[in-house]
């Protein structure tokens, strides 16, 4: 099915939210439940599940962004059903006592940066649009990427490249960066790509070559990896019998932890052989649902983000009704 298209603030672009109504099919089992969208964006999550809630269901919404939180508060003052917080869904434990929710029916995550964040030329994130070089989700917060690259030592600068971006010509971008700052900051996204272009020996067929430069300095920047570990924490342990975590991610780091979590857990305890155990105490409180999900053929046509989606689904099993239900 073609996703649900909700407006940008600028009225000319849309934005498409991935795999829509696959995720919130498998989040949503009880119209009455709580439940918790990690990644507002512009709310094409959100919105649909407040669409599948009945009047006594609720939804809080979480975003770092400013201007995500503007489109959640909208919301929130058109449906009292929606609440919303601004901070990451590494603090998911704190939003959710804040709603008083000991429990939580299902937690959704779309990670990555979103399509209006990257359509922005002010915010940064792009190189194919020239702005200032920040890359923050909140910008109020945090050391700018011009910032660390203006301050950081030229392995301190390797290791970010080689780690989040898997880029193999890592050292010899980080000491052109340093011999760049030498003679004057890099200020803007222009500067940055087009210096990566020059440090890069061999290109990729149909790839820039910043490509993974920028996509790694954004996830250290806003230390996404990091708040992702702790949201999946955070997200099982509030998770009522029966109730779901979905998570979409975008590009191997993310779903490589996403797929060893929950991996994890639906395996349960690794005990000794021998141990005296009884069948239940040694069975997991988890299960995977499915298989991991992508886009169909549809979706990638009308959306080139979808491309690289991947979904799983994990599930507290109803029968355990103790820790964390």
């Amino acid at each position: 099915m073609t996703p649900r298209r909700d407006k940008e603030s600028d009225g000319q672009k849309l934005h498409q939210s991935v795999l829509l109504d696959a995720a919130v099919d498998f989040l949503v089992s009880d119209s009455n439940g709580n439940y918790i969208d990690c990644t507002f964006g512009r709310g094409g999550h959100s919105r649909l599940i407040l669409g599948r809630l009945g009047e006594n269901g609720h939804l809080l919404g979480i975003d770092k962004d400013p201007e995500a939180i503007g489109f959640a508060s909208e919301l929130a003052a058109e449906d009292a059903r929606f609440s919303v917080f601004h901070g990451s869904f590494a603090e998911l434990a704190q939003a959710a006592d804040e709603q008083g929710w000991p429990a939580v029916d299902g937690v959704l995550m779309d990670l990555g940066v979103s399509s209006p964040q990257l359509d922005d030329a002010t915010r940064g994130f792009s190189f194919m649009r020239q702005g200032p070089l920040d890359m923050r989700m909140n910008p109020q917060q945090g050391m700018s990427a011009a910032e660390w690259l203006a301050s950081a030592d030229e392995k301190d600068i390797a290791d970010v490249i080689w780690r989040y971006g898997e880029e193999r010509f890592s050292r010899r971008i980080a000491r052109a960066i340093i011999g760049r700052r030498e003679e004057e900051p890099l200020v803007t996204t222009r500067d940055l790509a087009e210096l990566v272009s020059s440090a890069v020996p061999k290109k990729e067929k149909h790839k820039h070559p910043a490509t993974r430069t920028f996509q790694a300095i954004r996830i250290y920047i806003n230390r996404e990896l990091e708040d992702l570990e702790a949201g999946l924490e955070a997200a099982v342990e509030r998770l009522a019998a029966g109730g779901r975590l979905v998570v979409i991610s975008f590009h191997s780091l993310e779903d490589r932890i996403v797929k060893r979590f929950m991996r994890d857990l639906a395996r349960g305890p690794q005990l000794p052989r021998g141990l005296p155990v009884t069948a239940s105490e040694a069975e997991s409180q988890f299960r995977l649902v499915g298989k991991a999900i992508k886009a169909d053929v549809a979706e990638v046509s009308d959306n080139v983000r979808a491309r690289s989606a991947v979904m799983r689904v994990l599930e507290r099993r109803a029968q355990h009704q103790g820790e964390g239900a």
